[in-house]
């Protein structure tokens, strides 16, 4: 790959998932749903899982550069 493109797609990754990931944790200490009309343990374990997929993709992206 080349490093233009996988710093920002890593960059894009990485923000996301950290966004996503305080905003479930934010969402769940407060005891307030993650998303309306689902589970809250649903809900926050699919929110969860998603944040870390999208840090891990952009730690993948920063290795190949």
């Amino acid at each position: 790959m080349e490093s233009g493109p996988a710093i920002f797609a890593g960059m894009v990754f990485c923000l996301f998932g950290a966004g996503l990931l305080a905003w479930t944790v934010t969402r769940v200490r407060q005891h307030r749903p993650v998303a309306h009309g689902v589970s809250p343990v649903a809900s926050a374990t699919v929110a969860g899982v998603v944040a870390t997929l999208s840090l891990a993709l952009g730690a993948w992206c920063f290795t190949r550069l």
